[in-house]
């Protein structure tokens, strides 16, 4: 074989471990989906797309409108380095101080981020080397894992259970794999399992951090979308300050998830390297970008809890719809997701996540996640995003309900 056919086929084993990812497979089962329904004199019903935590809901006016307005000027057509963020890391430190009551310093301990998945995916090559170990969750969010591999880091699973209110157990991991972790990677109120968590699970990791001398990263953009109670937060408790970081995001708070807007608070060292990481890999967001953010932060900070009376309406609507025809829905505890084990049904059939939302698509329109993309520990379960009117929702559980009972 010619020497250019080998090098063409072959790819690191980085990029093979990462695999296609849920949201990938999902997305080339829709677009079939979606192209079989509009063939002409078709009857399947249009596609129901549940699957990714993208909302309908829209930004706060105030957000376009600083943006539109900052558009004009020539350095918002311009590259944008570190320096030029200053404005917007000052406004970050001034909702921290509001937020959390905790003083930031704007030019070491605030970083500008393309998206909190950016952050998360990126920061596994900032603080680790191959083969160190690293915590995660067990469902996790995809770019925890993906960061990790693209690192050629190894992860320690640290597994959730329904039972437990998915608490994570710090002491189910043992004192010789702890002193071999060099990161964990936690996130609460979580995705997938929507639930907002408590300040005493990650002021237990805290201590465990500090205790073992590892890095503690905290992926919170749903903070402010806890439905009941408040959501814990790593930047209150101080020891952030030395070895921990934190990851916001734009996304789910403020509708602005296709603008890619985020930020990271951390230790100044982990954000130096952070920042150092992203130097070589990308320039930060457009200044008009940036002063839509600013806006968010100063001029709509109420806007997460208008989001929350919707987002209660949805979860509740939707879960007694489900209910209705036969599929047990719990009310979790944070906004955006219901997460839901395998119905009866599908278990009887011996269906796993995937192959149970591969058939639900292609019968009913309606599409979910399978929690296997999320973990070994997601498998089983489902999630379902409430990103539509109840009435689409509504819709969407009788075409499911109709579909089980011919399982």
């Amino acid at each position: 074989m010619p020497i250019s056919e080998r090098v063409s086929e072959r790819i690191s084993a980085r990029v093979e471990r990462l695999g296609s990812g849920v949201f990938a497979r999902n997305d080339q089962r829709k677009a079939a989906y979606s192209q079989r329904a509009g063939q002409p004199n078709s009857t399947l019903p249009p596609l129901l797309d549940l699957s990714l935590g993208s909302t309908d809901l829209q930004p706060p006016a105030v957000c376009i409108e600083a943006m539109a307005a900052a558009l004009g000027r020539p350095d918002s057509a311009a590259y944008c380095l570190h320096a030029a963020t200053a404005p917007f890391r000052e406004a970050v430190a001034r909702w921290a101080l509001r937020r959390f009551g905790t003083t930031v310093d704007p030019e070491r301990e605030v970083l500008l981020l393309v998206g909190s998945q950016e952050g998360t995916a990126h920061l596994p090559l900032a603080v680790l080397n191959p083969g160190e170990r690293a915590l995660l969750l067990d469902p996790y969010y995809p770019s925890h894992m993906g960061g990790l591999h693209l690192a050629s880091a190894e992860p320690v699973l640290l597994p959730l259970r329904a039972e437990d209110g998915w608490r994570p157990d710090f002491d189910a991991i043992d004192a010789a794999t702890w002193s071999q972790i060099r990161l964990m990677v936690l996130g609460f109120p979580h995705n997938p399992t929507a639930t907002t968590g408590e300040q005493a699970w990650v002021d237990a990791a805290v201590a465990k951090a500090q205790t073992h001398g590892c890095v503690l990263a905290h992926d919170n953009p749903y903070v402010d979308l806890a439905l009941d109670g408040e959501a814990p937060a790593l930047l209150r408790n101080p020891a952030w300050h030395e070895r921990g970081i934190e990851f916001f995001s734009f996304s789910k708070s403020w509708c602005l998830g296709g603008y890619r807007l985020a930020f990271a608070i951390g230790a100044p060292w982990l954000i130096t390297a952070l920042r150092q990481l992203k130097g070589v890999v990308d320039f930060n967001q457009s200044l008009a970008l940036q002063a839509g953010a600013i806006a968010a932060l100063e001029q709509a900070a109420d806007w997460p809890e208008r989001l929350k009376t919707i987002y209660r309406q949805r979860r509740d609507r939707m879960a007694a719809a489900l209910e209705a025809v036969g599929w047990p829905a719990p009310r979790p505890s944070m906004a955006l997701y219901l997460w839901l084990a395998l119905p009866p049904a599908a278990r009887a059939r011996g269906l796993d996540s995937e192959s149970f939302c591969a058939e639900l698509l292609q019968a009913t329109g309606v599409a979910l996640t399978p929690g296997n993309g999320f973990g070994p520990g997601g498998e089983g379960w489902l999630r379902l995003a409430l990103v539509h009117p109840h009435g689409q929702l509504e819709n969407g559980a009788a075409r499911i309900g109709h579909w089980l009972a011919t399982l």
